[in-house]
């Protein structure tokens, strides 16, 4: 896919008309629906496939995947319309024109999330160079269209019954719970496309072993984006099967849906270069704070099963007590875990830190500034890795 900046201009702005427009018509039917939250979820996702759509198709025009987000971006906002709309007529009684049209919109929200497995194989720049994975691109386009014309014709079939079946979120039920000749052909389709995306995505990773520099980087990011997004939509469906709407585990995966954002702006950032190399930062950081948590987690209980259990300690007093220890405890721990998890994962953070230190230890005994000059640009240049350093020093202020 190629496409010229000329003819790029006009269609980068009609996508942006549909999503500012769709979600102009999204929030105050959203607002009288009632379904703040679902809708909340739609535009966690939507708005940052078409932020970093509308970037990636403005400054790289022949990049299919910038088009991509922004399909995904007005799908969801418009879906999240229609859905509300539809809910407001068949669940709230209302009466109002075009309701079937807004169920119909509603039903390819799922579907429109499948364009991401698109990106992520031709992540990032719109290219495959093996025979292999093009087949199987094609092979995912080919599931990929099946699978919409067979829900083009589920909805029509839902839509031509009486009465017209809506589930609790005002979605189709013979889409949301497919049935029949649907449900036989919806759950191969999906089932081997998700196969397919995790294929990109193993591809991706293995490329990494081979890459170096920005590509590197990219790849960093990428896979920190996907890592996300799976273990979000893992957890969202496993624990969606047990929790009620009204328990924490009703409303968690709602929440993890949330974390489906972090795969379109992983993208955007990789593709766009924008502090590409903060990812080591970020994965550091992020794998000291989890592991934090799960430590000073384990220690609080530990500590409050300990209190009640063994020693009979009143259960509000061992909660207090283990809530202090816990919270003197995170500093030390986060310190710990963070010099362990850069020396394991960002080595070249801690290289460097480790130089500096060095460096700031031999400073105090030093006195010839010649020699400080000679240590300051060896530790510059071992650290950083400039193209060129220089020092400026003011003449009165050598001795």
């Amino acid at each position: 896919m190629s496409v010229r900046l000329g003819s790029a201009r006009p269609w980068r702005a009609v996508f942006g008309i549909l999503v500012v427009a769709s979600f102009a018509a999204a929030v105050p039917v959203t607002v009288v629906s009632g379904q703040v939250f679902n809708s909340l979820v739609a535009a966690a996702i939507g708005v940052p496939c078409a932020a970093v759509g509308w970037q990636v198709t403005r400054r790289q025009p022949g990049n299919p995947i910038g088009w991509l987000f922004l399909v995904v971006g007005v799908f969801m906002l418009l879906s999240t319309a229609g859905g509300d709309y539809g809910y407001l007529v068949y669940r709230q009684g209302h009466h109002l024109p075009l309701a079937p049209a807004g169920l119909a919109l509603a039903s390819f929200w799922g579907p429109s999330l499948l364009l991401f497995g698109f990106a992520v194989a031709l992540f990032p720049d719109g290219r495959l160079s093996s025979r292999f994975w093009h087949a199987a691109l094609r092979l995912y386009g080919v599931e990929f269209t099946i699978l919409l014309l067979a829900t083009c014709a589920a909805i029509v079939g839902a839509l031509a019954a009486h009465p017209i079946r809506v589930d609790s979120d005002a979605g189709l039920t013979a889409i949301d719970h497919p049935t029949g000749w649907f449900g036989v052909v919806q759950g191969p389709l999906s089932v081997g496309a998700v196969a397919l995306a995790l294929a990109f995505i193993a591809r991706q990773a293995l490329s990494w072993r081979r890459s170096s520099g920005d590509q590197r980087q990219q790849l960093k990011w990428l896979a920190s984006g996907a890592a996300v997004t799976i273990i979000c939509l893992v957890l969202a469906n496993s624990i969606s099967t047990s929790g009620g709407s009204k328990t924490l585990l009703g409303v968690l995966p709602g929440f993890l849906w949330f974390g489906v954002a972090a795969l379109p702006v992983s993208i955007g950032v990789a593709i766009l270069r924008y502090r590409l190399y903060e990812i080591d930062r970020l994965i550091s950081r992020t794998l000291s704070y989890a592991i934090v948590t799960g430590l000073l987690v384990g220690v609080y209980a530990g500590l409050v099963l300990l209190a009640t259990q063994v020693f009979k300690v009143h259960g509000s007093v061992a909660v207090a007590g283990s809530t202090l220890v816990a919270a003197a405890l995170f500093n030390p721990v986060r310190r710990r875990v963070q010099h362990a998890v850069d020396r394991r994962f960002n080595r070249a953070r801690y290289d460097a830190k480790r130089l500096v230190a060095a460096f700031a230890a031999r400073l105090k005994d030093a006195i010839d500034t010649d020699a400080v000059q000679a240590d300051l640009t060896g530790v510059i240049h071992t650290a950083l890795e400039p193209a060129h350093v220089s020092m400026w020093i003011q003449p009165g202020d050598r001795h």
